[in-house]
Parts: C-alpha cells; sequence; structure tokens
C-alpha cells in the first residue's frame, strides 16, 4: 500500500489562508481607544443615572425629616439641591398623600408628589368583557407621568415630578377645584389647577406660576413632558391595538397621526390638542391657545400577543411651554373618557376627528348616513337587530343601482350571440371587431360600462362599513345570538393551537358571511362571464371569476375571524340580502325575450349620439386603422 505523502503546495496554501484570517482578526479588532471611550461613556450614563436616582432619594428622605422633625441639617440639604423649592419641604403636605375627586363618571386621584394624576378610573365601562368586575382603568400603577422640567434660576434642573405639591380642594357651586401648588415661597409657586364638573369627562386644567420670574430661567420654555403607557381594555390585544395612535389637531384644522408602525415619531407645529387615542378609550390635552411646537412618539408594546398582555402602546408627548411677562399661564383641559363620536362631538373641538372614519366619500357617507341612521336605529330597538335593519334599508336604497347593473349583464348577454358572430369575421382585425363591436353597441343602445358604473357607486358604501363598524363605540360589550360583545370577534369555539393568520378561536360570523358571499359569487359569476365576451389580449375573466369564486370568501374567513363581530354580521346579512334582491329582479323584473325585442327595435331607429367617452375611444380605433393601413402601403 503506497503511504500518502504531503503536498507541499497544500501546505503553502493553508498556511497562507491561516495568515490572511490572522490578519484580518487582527485588522478588525476593534480600537483599544474606541472600546475604552465606549465603556467610559456608558458609565457615565449609568454613573449620572445612578446619581440622579440617589439625589432623589436624598431629596426625599431629607424632605419627609424637615417635614416630621424640621432637622436644620436635612433642610440645608435641600436648599443645596432645591434651592427656593426647599421651602416646599417644609410644609405638612410634604408626604405622600393623594387627593380623590371624582363625579358621576369618572374617579381622578391627584398625588402630592409631583401634582399630578395617578388614577383614572372610568366609573361606568368594564374591561375585557361585560360583567369582569374591572372597571376601565387609563391611569394606575405609576403607567402615567406628567413633569415640568424646572431650569432655575441659579442653573439647576429640577424636576415637578420629584417634588411635593400643596394640595387644597374646594367646592365652586357644583364644580370641585383641586389646586396643587409647588412653592417657593409663601406667595411664590407652581400651580396646577384641576376642575371637575358634574357628570362630565372634561376636566379643566390650567398651568400657571406666581413670582417665579426670578426663581425660574425664563429666557427659554419649559419643557412639559407627558406619558403614558396604555392598558389593554378589551378581550383582543391585537385587535385593539390596531386602533390605538397618536393623534392632534393643528391651527388650521389639520387632524395628524402617527402609531401604526414599531415606532413612531412626529413634530407637531401650533397644536389645539394632543390624543393619547386607544381603540375605545382616550386621554386627550387639549390647550385653549394653540401651542408654538411638541414632539410626540408612540412606540408599540406588542410584540407577541401571547406574551405582551399587558400594554398596548408606549405614547409620549414633550410639549414646550412658553413664558408671558416672566411668569407661566395655560389654559388646558384633560379629556378621559371613552372614544365614542357623539360623546367627542359634544364638546365642539373638533375631538371627534381622532376617529378614523375614512378620507374624502368614505367619510362623508359615516358622517352623514352611517352614524345618524345607525344612531336612530340603536334608540329604538337592540344593536343585533338595528345591525340587521341598517342593513336592509343601506341594500334597499342601493336597490335601483343593482338593478341597473342586473339590466345591463341581461342586456349584454343577449348581445353576446351577435358580438360573437362579429369576433369570428373579423378575427384577424382586432381593431375592425372593436370598431364593429361598438357599432352594435350604439346601436342597440347599450353601454358595455353600464354595468361597472353601478358596481362601482357601492364600493364606497362598502368601504364606509369597514370604517364605521369598528369605531361604533356603541357596539363595545353589546351581545347578539352567541356573540358577547359585537365590537370583538364572537368566538364559539377555542383552538388548542394557533393557526397563522387565522388564530386560535373559530368565529361563527366570518363564516357565514363567507358562504353568503360564495353563493353570491356563484350566481352573479355566470352572468358576469355570459355577458362579458372574452376580448383579443384581454385577461381571460371567465377564469378570473372562477378563482375569486373561492378566494372571497377563504379572505373573508381568514381576515375577519378577529375582527368585530358587528361587521362581519353585516357582511352577511348584505350579501344575503343581495342574493334575495337579484334573485326577485331576475324573476319579476327583468325578462330576456323583451330585452332582445328592445334591443332589436332600438337598431331599427337612428343611433343614439355618442357620449365623449365613445366618441374618443372611436376617433382613437379609427386612427388606429388608419395608421395600419398606411404602414402596409410603405411595406
Amino acid at each position: 500500500m503506497e503511504q500518502k505523502k504531503f503536498d507541499r503546495n497544500s501546505i503553502i496554501g493553508f498556511v497562507l489562508i491561516f495568515a490572511i484570517l490572522i490578519f484580518i482578526m487582527y485588522q478588525n479588532q476593534p480600537d483599544p481607544k474606541v472600546v475604552a471611550a465606549e465603556k467610559a461613556q456608558k458609565e457615565l450614563v449609568i454613573k449620572a443615572a445612578k446619581a440622579k436616582e440617589l439625589e432623589a432619594k436624598v431629596i426625599a428622605n431629607a424632605t419627609i425629616a424637615v417635614a416630621t422633625t424640621g432637622d436644620s441639617t436635612q433642610l440645608a440639604q435641600l436648599q443645596k439641591n432645591l434651592g427656593n423649592f426647599a421651602y416646599s419641604a417644609t410644609l405638612p403636605s410634604a408626604k405622600a398623600g393623594v387627593t380623590t375627586i371624582e363625579n358621576e363618571v369618572i374617579k381622578l386621584v391627584i398625588a402630592n408628589k409631583g401634582g399630578y394624576i395617578v388614577e383614572a378610573t372610568l366609573k361606568k365601562f368594564e374591561k375585557f368583557k361585560k360583567g369582569s368586575g374591572q372597571l376601565v382603568e387609563l391611569i394606575k400603577n405609576n403607567n402615567a407621568n406628567l413633569n415640568i422640567q424646572l431650569l432655575t434660576s441659579d442653573n439647576r434642573t429640577l424636576n415637578s415630578k420629584d417634588l411635593y405639591f400643596e394640595p387644597t380642594l374646594e367646592k365652586i357651586g357644583a364644580d370641585q377645584v383641586l389646586s396643587m401648588k409647588l412653592k417657593a415661597g409663601p406667595s411664590e409657586f407652581l400651580e396646577y389647577k384641576y376642575i371637575l364638573k358634574p357628570n362630565d369627562y372634561m376636566i379643566d386644567f390650567d398651568i400657571r406660576s406666581q413670582g417665579l420670574n426670578k426663581v425660574l430661567n425664563t429666557s427659554k420654555p419649559l419643557d412639559l413632558e407627558w406619558d403614558l403607557k396604555a392598558y389593554r381594555n378589551e378581550k383582543s390585544i391585537s385587535y385593539e391595538n390596531r386602533y390605538n395612535e397618536i393623534y392632534s389637531e393643528h391651527k388650521d384644522g389639520k387632524i395628524s397621526y402617527a402609531g401604526i408602525g414599531q415606532t413612531e415619531e412626529q413634530d407637531l407645529e401650533k397644536p389645539t390638542f394632543i390624543a393619547f387615542k386607544q381603540h375605545f378609550f382616550s386621554t386627550i390635552l387639549l390647550s385653549k391657545a394653540p401651542l408654538e411646537t411638541a414632539k410626540v412618539k408612540s412606540v408599540n408594546l406588542v410584540k407577541d400577543d401571547k406574551i405582551d398582555t399587558v400594554f398596548t402602546k408606549q405614547f409620549k408627548a414633550n410639549i414646550p411651554l412658553a413664558f408671558t411677562s416672566g411668569e407661566l399661564d395655560h389654559k388646558m383641559s384633560w379629556y378621559f373618557g371613552p372614544t365614542d363620536y357623539k360623546t367627542l362631538k359634544h364638546y365642539n373641538k373638533n375631538l371627534e376627528k381622532i376617529i378614523s372614519l375614512g378620507w374624502g366619500i368614505f367619510g362623508w357617507i359615516n358622517k352623514f348616513i352611517f352614524i345618524p341612521l345607525f344612531g336612530f336605529l340603536s334608540d329604538y330597538i337592540s344593536y343585533g337587530i338595528a345591525i340587521i335593519v341598517f342593513t336592509i334599508l343601506i341594500k334597499i336604497a342601493m336597490s335601483p343601482i343593482t338593478f341597473k347593473s342586473f339590466l345591463s349583464q341581461a342586456k349584454m348577454k343577449v348581445l353576446r350571440p351577435e358580438i360573437a358572430e362579429l369576433g369570428e369575421k373579423f378575427k384577424k382585425d382586432p381593431m375592425k371587431k372593436q370598431q364593429e363591436t361598438m357599432k352594435l353597441y350604439n346601436k342597440a343602445g347599450v353601454n358595455p360600462m353600464a354595468g361597472c358604473i353601478p358596481a362601482l357607486i357601492q364600493l364606497p358604501f362598502m368601504y364606509a362599513s369597514f370604517q364605521f363598524f369598528p369605531s361604533a363605540f356603541e357596539l363595545r360589550q353589546k351581545s347578539f345570538l352567541w356573540a358577547d360583545d359585537l365590537s370583538s370577534f364572537d368566538e364559539v369555539i377555542k383552538l388548542p393551537f394557533n393557526i397563522p393568520m387565522y388564530g386560535s378561536h373559530i368565529s361563527l360570523f366570518p363564516i357565514l358571511a363567507a358562504i353568503a358571499i360564495f353563493f353570491y359569487m356563484k350566481m352573479t359569476s355566470g352572468d358576469q362571464q355570459m355577458a362579458a365576451p372574452q376580448q383579443e389580449g384581454m385577461p381571460d375573466m371567465a377564469k378570473m371569476m372562477k378563482i375569486m369564486i373561492y378566494v372571497s370568501p377563504l379572505m373573508m374567513l381568514i381576515f375577519f375571524n378577529s375582527y368585530g363581530a358587528g361587521l362581519s354580521l353585516y357582511n352577511f346579512i348584505s350579501n344575503l340580502i343581495t342574493i334575495g334582491i337579484m334573485i326577485v329582479i331576475k324573476r319579476y323584473f327583468i325578462d330576456s325575450d323583451k330585452i332582445h325585442l328592445q334591443i332589436q327595435e332600438n337598431k331599427l331607429k337612428e343611433p343614439k349620439k355618442q357620449g365623449k367617452f365613445q366618441k374618443k375611444l372611436q376617433e382613437v380605433m379609427e386612427q388606429a386603422e388608419a395608421q395600419k393601413a398606411l404602414d402596409k402601403k410603405k411595406k
């Protein structure tokens, strides 16, 4: 057996490769100076955070000590850290106390420390499902913050959220007025004033200062920082999160929004309100005079809806507060309440615009037809029945358009044999075939577009419904048949596994809607194929319709399984009624023999004057035909 020998060239090759790898690793090795600088920077950030935390603890401990024992050493420490605002630590209110104000619909808890709302509970609404016993809490357990960065004249930067405000609660008529003052002296203070009226979700909120023109650095605005981690309140966190966004109105009335992506930031100019909108509940900060600027940010907190089940989005706003004659004076309002069109519109501040009803004609249909009509019906009958009656009325109103569509299809069906003859006669000359077909349409008084136009007219109503039902607050936790909440999915079977795009449950209304769509398309596809003969160079519509018969119901099953049951119920009833109208029209209103006779009579009359579109199309065809003849002569 021959002994294997080492190949010198192979050894040299391996050595070279090894040397190159070592060189690459050496070259890509980070610069020790850069590593050291990055490490030092990280350490500085950590040290700064720890120092800030330690300072806050020292101030808190010193505040408690001064407030309880009057310790002069602790007072000196506070004066060193807080300057004039050390005075606030000498007051009895310098402790972890709270003040509660409430009316028939909302309960607010305001803390001494920071002077802001630490609890906001809506007293008439339950989270997740009806009968859960858990009220909707927009603010609780430190999920929200309100802070003003105080830049003092002696170069300190203090945070109002770390300092203690003095509360004073009084009743003026039926209103509860809570004044929270951060004092820098007996008559020098920063004040938050909350005014809560009876049976109202809107709270007047004023920010003003008195005697602080020498305490604060008034050369530039102070930053108001407001943030909120939105709690989940509905059955489906993914469906709810789809409608959680930041909305704002500008001085010119324009509405902008941010929050669809994972992280969204936006700079605002002259905003009049900023809304942290959740699907069915919102927290809105309004200003009576437009603010100069603001910056907002939205961060999606739901990466996996099986794990991230508590919060939906993190909302942040930074609002510079300008000084007027050396003092702060900003008249504002808070809204803590339902994202309900009627409730928001009642305030006459354009707040209802945060509800997405669609742009242009889609929004008009919702505002002037769907909302008034459904609102009227739901005042007298249950919401499930209201959806059915609402759908019936809409379909009856659209039935003349449906009739025209079917009539046009019937006319085209009668003409199909003659169109087929033209196709055979001029099969070698497609342009001539098109011209002769257009002449036939004109003689017979048939518009080939008449079947499409009615369908196009109905599209805006269909799209408007996709915007209306998910936004209809009235449907929240309203039951119908097996659905316990028409604003959420109607689960009938819980699956032990998750199907991608479909979910881990089976909803029944989407299945019924899919069946109705299937039969509707099955009934109409045959007529459409008969009505529209295959044109040369055009897609085979017959094949496309055969595919759509199965694709459309499948899309309904997949995408609507986690949508609100109200929308699926509307689609089911809508298609069911359309099938019924179609059967009635075909059986009692459309007679193919009469249509054929009418078309033959039309042919004997003077051809109708061509419309602009038909005339233009005819001219284009004639020009193309002339060019074709010219090209043949040249050859």
